[in-house]
């Protein structure tokens, strides 16, 4: 008698779903690097006589940020295990739903970049987005860190070199810039003081 052995299938990165783990990257990707929506990439998928709701699709967003959140807090540990770590934040529109339009949310980067001083570690960068501008916010990112923070003039960031566990390091494009409005101003300081950071 034959007896029929079979491996059980590779477990769905959407449980019950038919989705691969190649067509939710695809789709994540054209979603927030290509900045698709989801209701547009349904449409897209209609045109080839997929009917793939944007409702379906928000979920496979949903699964794939519950699988990537383990990845994102190992890279958030090894950006802030760092000595020094690069801060910035930019703005990101971001759609307000029953408005009709977009409003303005920040999107905060911290890298860790040790090669120009030598540094072995692996470079990397980690994201963080937030409704708004408030001091609170890095706080809440960088609670783990201490050392050099590089950053620019936004005074938020002051707050986080008051215990000492934080050393804050100026931009010295930002610092620069200053300085240049005024020289343009015609004042002499400023002229010899860009002459001085241009030895530097």
């Amino acid at each position: 008698m034959c007896t029929l052995h079979q491996a059980l299938a590779p477990a769905r990165i959407v449980p019950g779903g038919l989705a691969t783990p190649g067509l939710v990257a695809h789709m994540l990707i054209s979603r927030y690097c290509d900045h698709l929506p989801l209701f547009r990439q349904s449409q897209i998928f209609a045109r080839h006589g997929l009917a793939i709701s944007r409702s379906t699709l928000s979920g496979w967003v949903g699964h794939a940020c519950w699988r990537l959140e383990r990845l994102h807090e190992r890279l958030v540990a090894h950006v802030m295990a760092g000595s020094r770590v690069f801060a910035d934040d930019t703005t990101l529109p971001v759609l307000d739903p029953g408005r009709g339009c977009t409003k303005t949310g920040r999107l905060w980067a911290y890298t860790r970049d040790d090669r120009s001083h030598g540094g072995t570690a692996t470079p990397a960068v980690v994201f963080h987005y937030e409704p708004d501008r408030q001091g609170c916010r890095p706080a809440a990112h960088l609670e783990t860190f201490s050392g050099i923070l590089q950053v620019d003039g936004y005074a938020g960031f002051e707050a986080l070199a008051n215990d000492g566990r934080i050393v804050l390091a100026a931009c010295w494009s930002h610092a620069r810039r200053k300085f240049y409005e005024l020289h343009e101003a015609g004042s002499p300081v400023a002229t010899e003081a860009l002459g001085r950071i241009a030895e530097l």
